[in-house]
């Protein structure tokens, strides 16, 4: 007979992340992790950092980091929000904004979390399907809804939509709350940043992780009018008012600071992948129009699974989606030069098969 505690533990299907391999020496081009190292400052402010203050709290409010990411944004220190990761602020977000008996929207193909959460707080949602092209039907967004999501831009398609698109979105969603998660919004989309001063219920969430290459400090913050970030505030400190540990918000000044570096990296991905997009096609791929640190890539000539198989037997790390709709298509995350002519060997070694 089962134990009676049995029934009430949480019956939850988790996110899986994404393959974090410990072999050595491989080509690791699977997780959208920027390329190149943090920012010198960085280092410096790690170098700088007094451990023996690890004793104490964090600063709750993160009043110097958020200062300088206001600074930054160009937006008062009240408009800002920061987490554990751009996930734990908007998983927040979820529970601040989407508590209505109506189902918040998003695309179907998208970030797998989203799915995963609603689950989680038991928030109804509802999923409309991307276009032919993978791009999202603006029109769909219509519909009365309790809350909208949309990634821009969007994952694992690579693609972004701009400003008359978002300006639509908030024509049309006035009572709702409307979140753009702007993970990849640094290698060429268009921030929704300034927005937030015209739509009191836009709410724009960001990352340290894949521009500013801190990954593995875990540091997202959010951009929204006070009311929005007053509510988040409450949720976080209702559960954990110490989201961002000393040492992150040490780190994450110094490098929103460093302007300079930020820019030169940025640069350098991009570059690296406009010259990847022309190889593949010629290669015989079709590539999609990235606006991310990624690309999103087909070859109708090819079982893009075993692809996917046959390069990690040479040490070559991509990602595989085997899911409806996008199974013939595999994600790259843009690496050094040298990385990435690595990868390009390696296909037309396959090609070549």
């Amino acid at each position: 007979m089962e134990k009676l505690w049995k029934k009430n533990l949480r019956d939850i299907e988790p996110y899986v992340p994404g393959e974090q391999s410990k072999e050595q020496n491989i080509v690791k081009i699977n997780a959208n992790e920027n390329p190149y190292p943090p920012s010198p400052k960085v280092i410096e402010a790690i170098r700088n950092f007094d451990s023996s203050n690890l004793r104490f709290y964090p600063d709750a409010n993160a009043y110097e980091f958020k200062s300088a990411v206001a600074e930054y944004y160009n937006v008062e220190i009240e408009n800002v929000f920061l987490g554990n990761g751009s996930d734990d602020v908007i998983a927040l977000a979820f529970q601040a904004f989407f508590n209505g008996k109506k189902p918040i929207a998003y695309p179907d193909i998208t970030y797998s979390f989203y799915p995963v959460w609603c689950r989680l707080f038991n928030i109804p949602y509802k999923t409309y399907p991307l276009q032919k092209d993978f791009r999202i039907d603006i029109e769909d967004y219509k519909e009365e809804n309790g809350g909208v999501v949309i990634p821009n831009p969007n994952a694992p398609t690579s693609l972004g939509e701009g400003k008359a698109f978002i300006e639509k979105l908030m024509e049309y969603n006035q009572d709702s709350v409307v979140i753009i998660d702007e993970a990849y919004v640094d290698f060429g989309g268009f921030s929704s940043v300034e927005l937030t001063k015209k739509y009191e219920n836009l709410l724009v969430t960001g990352t340290f992780s894949k521009s500013r290459s801190l990954a593995g400090m875990r540091i997202g913050y959010a951009i929204g009018s006070k009311a929005l970030i007053s509510v988040l505030e409450a949720v976080k400190n209702s559960y954990n008012s110490y989201t961002v540990n000393s040492l992150s918000m040490a780190v994450g000044t110094a490098a929103i600071r460093d302007e300079k570096y930020f820019s030169e990296t940025v640069s350098k991905v991009i570059k690296t992948r406009e010259r990847v997009t022309k190889e593949l096609i010629s290669l015989g791929f079709k590539v999609l129009d990235s606006q991310t640190n990624f690309l999103f890539a087909a070859n109708d000539g090819l079982d893009m699974q075993d692809y996917f198989e046959w390069l990690k037997t040479q040490k070559v790390f991509i990602r595989y989606f085997n899911l409806p709709r996008i199974n013939h298509y595999v994600r790259i995350t843009i690496g050094t030069d040298e990385e990435m002519d690595i990868f390009l060997s390696k296909t037309k070694e396959y090609l070549s098969k």
